[in-house]
């Protein structure tokens, strides 16, 4: 197994699981607790949230991930034959697209209508409770699923390169 590999892997194992967790307490409990909020507190709440995301680890580490995901994905692609090699591209795929190209097109557009809202708008709380909440629940618990699923299909792929 290569050094960048060696460095590489354990780190990105840990980070998709980190961002898989981070998905998950949104699909599990933040989702359902603001959809219990009243009249436009839980518009107002994810709006923050959405701004907020910008500004600290998380959208670093999601990003990286996009760039450590493609440098996986060619490894695999360029070492085929390496024991777990498949199995570590498979893992950048996954989070490139079960994660990363699902926020692109499915999450943030969602975030992007939902920041123009006005929160105390009819029209504003019938799409947060009827399209937002559900849809981007769901496209989110997918998201969970890529990052967890890479974090597995790297650890494997990894343990398949470290075997005697």
């Amino acid at each position: 197994m290569s050094l960048v590999l060696h460095v590489l892997g354990p780190a990105a194992v840990l980070a998709y699981a980190v961002l898989g967790g981070v998905f998950l307490a949104f699909s599990d409990f933040i989702m359902r607790a603001l959809s219990l909020q009243r009249g436009g507190g839980g518009v107002e709440a994810m709006q923050a949230i959405n701004r907020e995301v910008f500004r600290w680890v998380f959208m670093p580490l999601f990003l990286g991930m996009a760039v450590v995901s493609l440098a996986l994905a060619a490894f695999g692609v360029f070492a085929p034959g390496a024991l777990g090699g498949r199995t570590v591209a498979a893992a950048g795929l996954v989070y490139l697209l079960g994660c990363f190209a699902v926020t692109v097109v499915g999450n943030v557009p969602m975030n992007e209508r939902l920041a123009r809202l006005d929160r105390n708008d009819e029209t504003s709380l019938v799409y947060w409770t009827d399209r937002y909440l559900p849809r981007w629940t769901t496209w989110n618990t997918v998201r969970t699923v890529a990052c967890v699923s890479s974090a597995a299909l790297l650890m494997h792929g990894l343990q398949s390169s470290t075997s005697p």
